[in-house]
Parts: structure tokens; sequence; C-alpha cells
């Protein structure tokens, strides 16, 4: 852990992993829009042949969870031990391991799909191509990357977490063009692009894109 946002972002989620984990429970029952976007990112990952999927920055493992009921073989990274162990304590079946999206433990061309689910909104701007780069690294030719993240501009810091506990992190909101610019210098292709609740104080926005092979 030599950059300081790395440590401060995994001592932050180990701090408040519980919180965290139930500010999100239930988030895609309410959220179609995320629900039909997972959907299309399983139905993308069974056109390239199947295989498996890395959620980078999986968090307590919700998502990897529904991939997995969508058909999905899904395995999730998180930087935060923490977050692990609840995504192995609540989805016991699934293969879950501390690790970062900075320098990723996984050989190239090893996965079929990539899911980063908000979890890139804590990389520093400069340090962002080079996540992109171990995306591209991993995934395999012609297989697809699904990235969430906030629509705005600037930087959030937060110092308090959802359980009250002390924690350092920032969040970077980031406009659509500026994250698929970065992608293309990765070598991805966008495929797609979804603004949701463009009317609220801080949109989302999922983008699909595919490997070039």
């Amino acid at each position: 852990m030599t950059d300081s946002w790395l440590s401060d972002t995994r001592t932050s989620y180990d701090t408040d992993a519980f919180g965290y984990a139930d500010k999100v429970r239930g988030l895609l029952e309410e959220s179609p829009y995320l629900r039909a976007s997972l959907a299309l990112f399983a139905e993308l990952v069974r056109a390239a042949g199947g295989g498996r999927v890395v959620d980078v920055g999986c968090g307590p493992g919700y998502v990897t969870d529904y991939l997995h009921h969508l058909g999905v073989d899904a395995f999730g990274i998180d930087l935060s031990p923490g977050m692990i162990a609840i995504a192995r304590r609540d989805y016991p079946d699934l293969d879950f391991e501390v690790g970062t999206m900075t320098d990723l433990d996984l050989a190239d061309d090893s996965v079929t799909g990539v899911l980063a689910f908000w979890s890139v909104i804590h990389v520093p701007d400069h340090a962002v191509p080079a996540v992109f780069a171990q995306f591209h690294r991993v995934l395999h030719p012609g297989c697809p990357l699904l990235v969430g993240f906030h629509v705005g501009d600037g930087t959030r810091h937060r110092s308090e977490g959802y359980s009250g506990g002390s924690i350092n992190v920032d969040s970077h909101r980031r406009r659509p063009n500026e994250v698929a610019r970065w992608l293309r210098e990765a070598r991805f292709t966008i495929e797609a692009e979804l603004v949701m609740r463009p009317d609220e104080e801080t949109p989302g926005a999922i983008i699909i894109a595919r490997s070039q092979i």
C-alpha cells in the first residue's frame, strides 16, 4: 500500500464495513435500471462464450451474488478484508478474495467479464488509466466490461461512516465522456452509456465497453 489513497480507502471500508453493508442492502431491488444493466451485462458475457467474471471492488458481495443468480460464474475481489469477511459470511458458496484493482492478481486474458460497480469512484484521476489497463489485461479479448460511477465534477470527502465511525475517503464524480476517453485509451470500445436520475444532485452512470481484440 504505497499510495495513501489506497490505504485510506482500505482502512475506511474496514471501519465502516457493517454500516456500508446495511446501507446497500436492498439497493438492487429498488433500482430497475441497475438490475436491467446487470442483466444486459450477463447476456453479453453469455454471448461471448461464458466463463468466469470478476466483480472488482465487490464490497459485501451483493452484486456478485446477483450476477450468480443470473447464471454468471462470478467471483469478487475487494481491497477491504472487512468487506470480504461480510461477503464470505453472507454468500458462502461464492468466491471472494482480498486484492486491489491497481494490481489484480489474475492472469492475462483469464476472465470473460469485468464489473466495476461504483468502485472506481475512489480512484484518483492519475491512477484511473492504470486501473483500466489492468481491466484490459485480465479480460479476454472481445469480452464485456461494465463500469458504474457518480456523475458530476470534483471530489467529495467523507470523514464519518454510515455506522458513525471515523473514516477518510474521497469519492470522485466524473462525466461519462471523461470515463469513456480513459476506456478508449485503454483499448476498449464503448458499446453503451446510461445516465440515471439526471435531474438529481448526483446522477449515476453506467458504461458498457468491450475489450478490443
